[in-house]
C-alpha cells in the first residue's frame, strides 16, 4: 500500500471508528513501517472527513507535553491535532461520554489568538503579543485505538486523540498570568483527583504554543486569528463516564466545569 492510499484508508477507518464508537487495532502494530510523517497524513484525511460532514476548524491542540507521557510512549517531542466546531463546549455544558470509547479529561490553559502566528522563528514574546486572552479549559481526549494501546504514530494519526474541549467563561489578558507558576486543581465528583502547574507543559504553556507555531511553519501551515489553541495537560488524565461532574480551577485564570452523560 503506497503512502497516499494508506493515508486515505486508515484516515477513513479512524473516522468511522469515531462515528461508530468502535475502536480499531493499533495502527503501529499492523503497519510497523508507519512513520510520524505518515501519521500526520492520516490525521489530515480524518480531518477532511470532519470538514466534508459540515464541520469547520476552530483551533489546534498540543499533546504529549509532559516528560512522563513522552517517556511512556518513547518519544522526545509533543504532537498536535485539529479542533473542529463539533468538539467545542462551554463551561457548565454536558458532554456525551456515551458517544465516546474511553474518554479522559485533562485540565489545561486555552489561548485565543487575535492575530496570525506563522513560524519558524516564533518566540514566547511573539505568542503573548498574538494572544487575545487565555481561559481555563478541560480537554476531553478519547482514543479510537483499542484499549489506549498507542504509540506516537497511533495518537498522531487519530488526531492526537481529540474528542472535545470545554472553555471557561473567564477570559484573562495574557500579561496578567504567571504561566510557569500558576497552580491547577482538578476535582471529580467533589474529590480532588489532580494538581499541577503551568510549568508542566514544556516548561510553560506559552512555550508549547511557540513550539506548535514553529512546527506548523515547517509544514507550511500556521495558526490563525480567532483560533483556540489548547496548550497541553497540566496533570494526569482522568477517566470519565456518564454521571461524572468535573471542576477545574487555575490560579489567576478561573474555573471550568463539565458534566458527562
Amino acid at each position: 500500500m503506497n503512502s497516499s492510499t494508506m493515508a486515505a484508508t486508515l484516515g477513513d477507518e479512524l473516522y468511522q471508528a469515531l462515528i461508530n464508537c468502535s475502536p480499531v487495532a493499533p495502527l503501529s502494530s499492523r503497519f510497523p513501517e508507519l512513520s510520524i510523517a505518515d501519521a500526520y497524513q492520516i490525521q489530515l484525511r480524518m480531518i477532511d472527513r470532519h470538514l466534508a460532514a459540515g464541520e469547520r476548524i476552530v483551533g489546534k491542540k498540543i499533546g504529549l507535553t509532559s516528560a512522563a507521557v513522552q517517556t511512556m510512549l518513547g518519544v522526545d517531542q509533543p504532537d498536535f491535532g485539529h479542533l473542529t466546531s463539533s468538539m467545542a463546549f462551554d463551561s457548565g455544558d454536558t458532554v456525551a461520554a456515551s458517544r465516546m470509547i474511553a474518554p479522559r479529561a485533562e485540565g489545561e490553559i486555552a489561548f485565543v489568538l487575535k492575530r496570525d502566528l506563522a513560524g519558524p522563528g516564533i518566540t514566547n514574546v511573539d505568542v503573548l503579543a498574538a494572544t487575545e486572552c487565555v481561559l481555563p479549559c478541560f480537554e476531553i481526549v478519547d482514543s479510537r485505538i483499542q484499549d489506549w494501546k498507542i504509540r506516537i504514530q497511533d495518537t498522531v494519526a487519530d488526531n492526537a486523540s481529540s474528542a472535545a474541549f470545554v472553555l471557561g467563561h473567564t477570559a484573562i489578558a495574557p500579561d496578567q498570568v504567571d504561566f510557569i507558576h500558576c497552580g491547577m486543581v482538578v476535582e471529580k465528583n467533589g474529590v480532588i483527583v489532580g494538581t499541577g502547574a503551568g510549568a508542566a507543559a514544556l516548561g510553560s504553556p506559552v512555550a508549547a504554543v511557540a513550539w506548535l507555531a514553529n512546527t506548523l511553519g515547517r509544514l507550511g501551515m500556521g495558526l490563525k486569528a480567532g483560533e483556540v489553541i489548547l496548550s497541553g495537560a497540566l496533570s494526569a488524565l482522568v477517566p470519565v463516564q456518564g454521571g461524572d461532574h468535573m471542576r477545574m480551577r487555575i490560579g489567576g485564570i478561573g474555573s471550568v466545569t463539565v458534566r458527562f452523560n
